[in-house]
């Protein structure tokens, strides 16, 4: 099943491709990989996730501001190249969580990035991955993600 088809069977649709929000681009191509710009948990311009997990977030709710993360990626990476089905691999994922001092679930948060990244891509979608805790990220929200996807 192609990753087009496995959207629609999780019933999953992708947000409008966010627009950068300063002096870089979404997405750039070089070769056969696409650098994906870290994209954080809006959903069509309404932030979904605010906080700092162990605080304002649970590690559940967080991985749910990642899932929001992807999907924002993936309407990227379909806008640079039309299908998602032109992905042939997701290389690497690097993940920051906005999360109060001394906080070690970064991984727990950032699975929920990966495990909708298998579902979507299957094998193709298992990749290497950073997943590193920090004190603030952009307006506040409390995940955000970049992705490295190579391409046909």
């Amino acid at each position: 099943m192609t990753p087009e088809a496995r959207l629609v069977e999780l019933g999953l649709s992708l947000p409008n491709p966010p627009a950068a929000a300063g002096s870089y681009v979404p997405v750039v191509r070089t070769g056969n990989l696409l650098y994906c710009a870290g994209t954080i948990a809006v959903l069509n311009g309404v932030q979904t996730h605010v906080g700092q997990v162990g605080r304002e977030q649970t590690v559940e709710t967080a991985r749910q501001a990642a899932e929001v993360c992807v999907l924002n990626t993936l309407a990227n990476i379909r806008a640079a190249v039309g299908s998602l089905d032109q992905v042939s691999r997701i290389v690497f994922v690097s993940g920051y969580v906005n999360a109060v001092d001394g906080f070690t679930e970064s991984p727990a948060v950032l699975n929920g990035a990966s495990d909708l990244l298998v579902k979507i891509f299957g094998e193709a979608g298992r990749h290497a991955r950073a997943a590193v805790a920090v004190n603030g990220l952009p307006r506040g929200t409390t995940v955000e993600v970049q992705v490295v996807a190579e391409v046909r």
